[in-house]
């Protein structure tokens, strides 16, 4: 396997480091936007790039439904067809899939679902999955997975446990076979920790996924419903054993407050839908905790920005009062400008928490961010 991790530095537990991918090298620690639909909904490709933007995530299941992988494949790929010229990263579709788990159904070989959009049937298989990602061009795959509820009883997580690790061996041996022969660069394909929160479940995950030797480590199965203490205590048990060469992802996560306690345990990516979902329910991120625009408090604060410290266009240029005021008006613009807000706090947290690694200052300034948040 081609080295595509380098280690420029850490603090305790804490990474920074580089990671090489066919459309360009992350930094990282780096935050992965949801773009769902082949798009972050509300924000073009130029604002989230001024937002410090560096990776975004896709869905395959939708992608794959609406337009169509054929489709994307004609258009040379999804960074084309997005006109997105950065890293791009897909899903498996296995995480959707199971969150509809009422029109589908989970067998060793993969996994039968029926199509919320227009009701057709459709076969799931690890190798479907590989394939469907290579046509739409990812520079970072995941392999397809059985992600399970919380709470889950043993015996399920178990089971759980043992179709990922068949499902991720098939994905490799795909993959490989797919490339065998190929002269472009690969993307990487990224293994998933399941196990819940039973700790020797992950254990064993961890190591019969390791066994294949993927290009990095997600775990998944996470931000489902746990307490988050057992969110902490999953994520900092598997980045313990995990290898210390490879890129790890916690899957679906999260706060700005989980995000920064698994940085401390050494997690180098995330993803989450969470700073887009909630600036279009009008709650906002600042330095000082999050604020919710819709109350009444805010309608004449015409003389201050969202946050005093924040560089963002909307911090820059409106008012707390503005904001509230297209809220209650319904305007389209306030879902935009709150998204936009959002991801340049984001953007701005996953670049000092690095910084801050690399000037050894990350614990200090970790325990103070989580005072305030």
């Amino acid at each position: 396997m081609d080295k595509n991790f380098f280690l420029e530095r850490k603090e305790n537990e804490a990474r920074a480091g580089i990671l090489t991918t066919p459309h360009g090298d992350l930094a990282t620690p780096f935050f992965m936007p949801v773009a769902t639909q082949a798009a972050v909904r509300g924000l073009a490709p130029d604002q989230l790039i001024q937002a410090g933007v560096t990776c975004l995530i896709c869905n395959t299941y939708h992608i794959y439904l609406r337009p169509g992988d054929a489709i994307i494949e004609k258009a040379g790929g999804l960074h084309r067809f997005m006109s997105w010229n950065y890293p791009l990263a897909t899903d498996s579709g296995g995480f959707q899939i199971f969150s509809l788990k009422s029109i589908s159904q989970i067998h060793e070989n993969g996994i039968r679902f029926q199509s919320h959009v227009d009701g057709s049937q459709h076969a799931w298989t690890p190798e479907k999955a590989v394939e469907v990602q290579i046509k739409l061009g990812a520079d970072i795959m995941m392999v397809l997975d059985y992600c399970i509820s919380y709470p889950s009883s043993y015996a399920a997580v178990e089971k759980a446990v043992a179709l990922t690790t068949l499902w991720a061996g098939r994905c490799q041996n795909h993959f490989h076979s797919y490339y065998k022969n190929q002269s472009k660069k690969k993307p990487l394909l990224f293994g998933i920790v399941q196990g819940g929160i039973f700790q020797d479940l992950r254990e064993r995950s961890l190591h019969e996924i390791e066994s294949f030797d993927f290009a990095g480590y997600a775990i998944g199965g996470l931000s489902v419903g746990e307490p988050q203490e057992e969110l902490i205590r999953i994520t900092e048990s598997c980045t313990r054993q995990l290898n210390a060469e490879k890129p790890r992802y916690l899957m679906g996560v999260g706060s700005p407050e989980d995000i920064l306690h698994a940085i401390g345990s050494g997690v180098d990516m995330f993803d989450c839908v969470l700073p887009t979902r909630n600036a279009r329910n009008g709650t906002l991120f600042t330095s000082e905790g999050r604020l919710n625009i819709h109350n009444q408090q805010f309608s004449g604060d015409v003389d201050r920005p969202i946050d005093a410290g924040c560089a963002c266009p909307v911090c820059q240029n409106f008012s707390r009062g503005y904001l509230r005021h297209l809220f209650i008006t319904g305007e389209i613009l306030g879902l935009q400008l709150a998204s936009l807000h959002n991801l340049y706090f984001y953007m701005a947290l996953l670049r000092t928490a690095r910084e801050k690694i690399l000037s050894k200052q990350f614990s200090q300034w970790k325990k103070n961010m989580l005072s305030k948040l």
